[in-house]
Order: C-alpha cells, then structure tokens, then sequence
C-alpha cells in the first residue's frame, strides 16, 4: 500500500518516527497532528488490521479530506476535530484510557501554505488570517496587527519569531496602518521588507518569514498547546508506550527538551533521543521542509 495511492502528501522522517514509536501489531495509536495523513496511514500499516488509529486535526478541511482517503483501510480508524492538546477528553469520549504511542508533528502543511485563503503565506496574497480553525473565535493575525501596541507587537515578533529588527518591523507596521488598515497578506510582507535593511533580505530564508511565524504562534496559542499537549500526550501511554515528537523551530524543541528531561529525571520516562533526530541529505533534498525538522522520542517508564 504506497503513500502516493491515497495522498499527495510527503511526511517528514516516517521511518525514522516508525522506528522509534514502536507500535505493536493490533495496538491502540494516535497521530495529534494529522494534516493530510502521512505518516498516520504508515501507523496504521504497523499496527495492522487489528489495530485502532486515532486521528486528531483542529483543521477540519484537512480532516475531511483524510476521511474520505482513508475509508478503506481495514483496520478501526477514528478521527477527531480538536486540539491535540486535549487528547485525554477526546480518548476519553472514544472509551480508550491508554494507547501505545503517540506522533506530534508540529509542522504545518503545504497543504495549508498554498492555500492563499488560508493567510498563511507571505508568497500567496490572501486574507491575513492565519488560524488553523476559522471556526476556532480566535482572534486573526489581521486582528493582531491591528490592534496591538507598538511595544507589544515587537515583543511578539522578537519572542516568537526571534527576529532582530522586531523593533523596525513593529514600527513600520504602526505607520502603516494609521494610513490604512492591514488586512493582506502581501501588505504585511512588503511592510516587512521595506522595515528592513537592504543587505538583510538577501538571507536564505525570505525575509517576511520569522514575522509571519510569530503571528501564526501568537494566532493559534501554538506553544502553550506544545506544552499542554506534550503532558496530555504522555499521560495516556501505557507503560512501554511511546511518543515521539517532530518540531520545527527552536521555540518549539526547546519546549519538547526540558518537557523530556523533567520526565526522564523523575523516572516516570526513558529519553530514547539523547540529541535529536534529523532528516538525511538525501530527505532534505528531495523534502526542502524537512531540514529544519527535529524529532525526539519519549517511552513511558511507570
């Protein structure tokens, strides 16, 4: 059964995150962070018809997308709208109380990048929403960038882009919309470039990137969920059970580290990653997004 057949879709160091979840035949699994499936339909040949994979997206156009695709899969599938930081609730209203391993892919798609209604990208001109879930009530970047004080739109781009010139590009933002409303993605992103120095934008990654990032983390309350979701995560393993987590930026894996020593040092959990896993030369050359991936691996203990 290849990938190809049901999604268009490259998941990031599948062997690798099959190899350290370990999932038993006709086991009990869940991927928090399905987008369009990849790496759960590679779960769900390892646990084998016998076995239960459990789906969650906050995304529902990507979940329905998958429901259609994985219809004819032999084993018992669920998926779920929500967060995957409130897995207890949602296993708990499916009547599981443990599962042997859990994937966190805090990646957001392609999928979702090329979509320009979404707002996500600063390449596509779209709605500058930028929130997993319009259905959600959260707040739009556009809501954000529109309201917030000069000050605090520096600290959210400086924090959680870990951009140098935050301060720049929060002035040339408050500037702007005095004159007009910024409400286009395209808008935000040349206020971006012309904030910055001229030398700065001829980086390897474009230079609107890391504010857009701190919008979408700010958006979507994305590492309060990394944390919330990383505790929820562990405490529905069963012993033995493992999780395995794939990040994205340091913001994220910084989070994932200390969550996995805390846990290590208590003996409640093994580290089976001393230093995080990457992707190959040969993934990030046919995978661009993968090369900034890091994926680190948890087993609970007691």
């Amino acid at each position: 059964m290849s990938i190809d057949k049901f999604l268009p879709h490259i998941p990031v160091m599948p062997q690798e995150a099959l190899e350290l979840l370990r999932l038993p035949q006709g086991g009990v699994a869940v991927d928090g962070t399905l987008g369009l499936g990849g790496h759960a339909l590679l779960m769900a040949q390892a646990l084998g018809p016998r076995g239960h994979l459990i789906g969650i997206d906050r995304d529902l156009t990507s979940l329905n997308l998958v429901k259609e695709k994985f219809k004819d899969l032999k084993l018992k599938v669920d998926l779920s709208s929500g967060n995957f930081r409130d897995i207890g609730q949602i296993l708990e209203k499916l009547g599981i109380s443990a599962v042997d391993g859990v994937l966190l892919d805090f990646g957001i798609s392609s999928f979702q990048l090329d979509d320009a209604k979404r707002g996500f990208s600063f390449q596509l001109d779209g709605p500058l929403d930028m929130r997993m879930d319009a259905s959600s009530g959260l707040k739009t970047a556009a809501e954000f960038v529109n309201t917030l004080k000069e000050n605090e739109l520096e600290k959210i781009i400086w924090e959680f882009g870990e951009e140098r010139f935050a301060r720049r590009i929060a002035a040339a933002i408050v500037m702007q919309r005095a004159k007009a409303k910024i409400i286009r993605t395209k808008d935000l992103a040349d206020i971006v470039l012309r904030a910055l120095p001229r030398g700065y934008t001829r980086g390897r990654i474009h230079p609107a990137t890391r504010t857009f990032q701190a919008l979408r983390i700010v958006v979507n309350e994305e590492l309060e969920s990394v944390s919330l979701g990383l505790e929820a995560a562990f405490k529905i393993l069963k012993p033995g059970g493992r999780l395995c987590v794939i990040s994205f930026h340091s913001l994220e894996d910084r989070i994932v580290k200390n969550k996995f020593k805390s846990l290590n040092f208590t003996e409640e959990g093994l580290i089976l990653t001393k230093r995080p896993w990457e992707a190959s030369q040969e993934e990030t050359t046919s995978n661009s997004r993968s090369r900034s991936a890091k994926m680190r691996a948890i087993e609970r203990i007691k």
